[in-house]
């Protein structure tokens, strides 16, 4: 059986912003910031640090009630996320659709559930906790939610590979579709990363860029010289893949083609990249999409603007493009949505079928002055309008070392 085309047809996401995908896609053209700043009253150390969080995110709009008391944050932005991007599709819901599943990104899952249940076992005396405190904290949870909400019978599935969660499960289901397993796939990621235990244990590997009211808003700038980490955020992304000629017949509105998807383990530190694991990850997305490197025209870096994972990042482009390199358009994108964990390779995927629908590249905000360690590529600083961009990479890159790279191109009607 030859390997079906898949293209995608719907998106989603929860934006910081509060508006549309368009709207926040618009927003990344003009180099807008999300990132503000968030302070906690915990007791005795309150929480103060820049954060991207989802303030007018409002889940009654689009979940019942009695279902919304079974769900932890994670989940709630999640299933917003996939019911946007299947609506995007112009699907209809089904009781049994047994051609289509879910394949869903999570880094942390039901955090907060977990966190809350402490506090209240701990500090307020409760001997008992509420039995859906289980249910609304397994990683399945929003996968499970997702497949129920829209009957989707093929498979539910779960992936939890830290930074590179939504990105493995795209790619994953891609597969599924590419060798004639699933019709299609809705797949994304979401997580909600702000509780107060999580945070602290991000501040103790000093990896989060400090910032205060005036100043958080320009907190992350990767590949800047002067770069001090990352920036946690919560949010959620989807995707609706689907076989080529399955979205044709039904008319569907093709928005990209997904062509390619890399993925490797460095298999040599938990925390500390390196830039060989990387390279095979790219590579394996140009061959799998029959891509030469100069047929690319943009790279979503994962740039999350710590000390060691830029520069590693772009010796592995280095390595893979060669004399292209410096010709190739590079920007990270979490300089404005901030890192979302689990769910950011979905943004990320998201903000790239855009780019490539609209022929449009986003900038990495805030970079003044490029660390030469980072030099070497086509950094966009502004948007890029009109380039006849054609084929982009998506790549992201994990703690524990595994990558995930996702290729695209632009849907060409004629």
């Amino acid at each position: 059986m030859m390997p079906r085309r898949v293209a995608i047809t719907g998106l989603g996401m929860v934006s910081p912003f509060g508006g549309s995908t368009q709207d926040f896609f618009q927003r990344m053209l003009a180099g807008e910031s999300a990132v503000t700043h968030y302070e906690t009253d915990d007791k005795p150390h309150g929480l103060s640090l820049p954060a991207v969080r989802c303030t007018q995110f409002e889940p009654t709009d689009r979940i019942p009630r009695p279902v919304l008391g079974t769900m932890d944050r994670f989940a709630q932005l999640g299933m917003v996320a996939a019911l946007e991007a299947w609506d995007h599709a112009g699907l209809a819901r089904s009781a049994d659709n047994p051609a289509a599943g879910v394949a869903w990104g999570t880094a942390l899952g039901g955090t907060l559930v977990f966190e809350k249940s402490y506090r209240d076992l701990w500090l307020n005396g409760q001997e008992r906790l509420p039995p859906t405190a289980v249910i609304k904290g397994m990683n399945n949870a929003a996968s499970a939610h997702i497949g129920i909400a829209l009957g989707l019978g093929n498979s539910c599935l779960t992936y939890t590979v830290a930074c590179a969660s939504a990105a493995v499960a795209i790619g994953e289901a891609f597969h599924r579709i590419r060798h004639g397993d699933a019709d299609i796939m809705l797949a994304g990621g979401s997580d909600a990363p702000l509780a107060y235990g999580v945070v602290r244990a991000w501040e103790a590997m000093r990896v989060l860029a400090p910032g205060d009211v005036e100043t958080a808003y320009r907190a992350c700038r990767p590949f800047h010289a002067e770069r001090r980490g990352l920036v946690l955020a919560e949010g959620a992304a989807a995707l609706v893949l689907e076989d080529w000629d399955h979205a044709m017949a039904r008319g569907a509105a093709i928005l990209a083609e997904m062509v390619g998807y890399g993925a490797s383990c460095d298999h040599t530190h938990l925390v500390r990249p390196e830039e060989h694991g990387q390279v095979r990850a790219l590579r394996q997305a140009l061959d799998q999409a029959g891509f030469a490197p100069e047929a690319i025209g943009y790279v979503n870096a994962h740039g999350t603007a710590t000390r060691e994972g830029d520069p590693t990042e772009i010796r592995a482009l280095k390595t893979v493009f060669g004399a292209q390199a410096e010709h190739l358009a590079v920007s990270a994108t979490k300089s404005m949505h901030g890192h979302a964990m689990g769910a950011t390779g979905a943004i990320e995927a998201l903000i790239t079928v855009l780019a490539l629908q609209q022929d449009a590249i986003p900038p990495t905000a805030h970079l003044g002055i490029i660390d030469p360690l980072c030099a070497g590529v086509r950094h966009i600083t502004h948007a890029q309008r009109g380039t006849g961009l054609s084929a982009a990479l998506c790549s992201a890159f994990a703690f524990g070392g595994s990558n995930a790279v996702l290729a695209f191109k632009a849907f060409n009607p004629v």
